[in-house]
């Protein structure tokens, strides 16, 4: 591989992992299908509860009306609680329902359980490939977010 290409490479497989794992697992469920940014955000709620629209809109890289739309789905399908922020009646704080952290757990565990299966269908040699790669993979991602951190 040239050294030009390694970045798109990176970035067109990272991509495609991603989309063939949420693929994967939407057809694994019965429940209604959440888009990635959905997911995102209910992840961030589950993780820091009370968590703000515009806090949660900084942290995801989004739009405040484009974080409000997605609150406002996720409150009609059950998945979150708004609450008004006493320190700012103005504001809103965002809490998960326990039928968000149930989907969340099961989305984990589900998650967990394929990449597992499909990379032990790899030899040994790719495993490694893939452990060494770890430490740089999370190095380019703390890089990505510094850079969008300073935008």
């Amino acid at each position: 591989m040239e050294s030009e290409s390694l970045p798109e490479a990176l970035a067109d497989t990272l991509a495609g992992l991603q989309r063939l794992i949420r693929r994967r697992l939407r057809s694994g469920t019965t429940a209604p299908h959440l888009r990635g940014a959905e997911i995102d955000l209910l992840r961030l709620v589950v993780t820091r509860p009370g968590v703000g629209v515009s806090e949660a809109a900084k942290d995801l890289y989004l739009a405040g009306n484009s974080v409000s739309t997605l609150v406002n789905q996720l409150v009609r399908q059950g998945y979150l609680f708004r609450e008004t922020d006493p320190a700012d009646r103005r504001a809103a704080r965002l809490l998960p329902t326990p039928a968000a952290e149930a989907r969340l757990r099961d989305w984990r565990e589900r998650r967990g359980a394929l990449v597992r299966r499909q990379v032990t269908r790899l030899d040994e040699a790719d495993r490694a490939a893939l452990q060494a790669a770890l430490p740089a993979l999370r190095k380019l991602a703390a890089n990505l977010h510094e850079e969008a951190e300073e935008t």
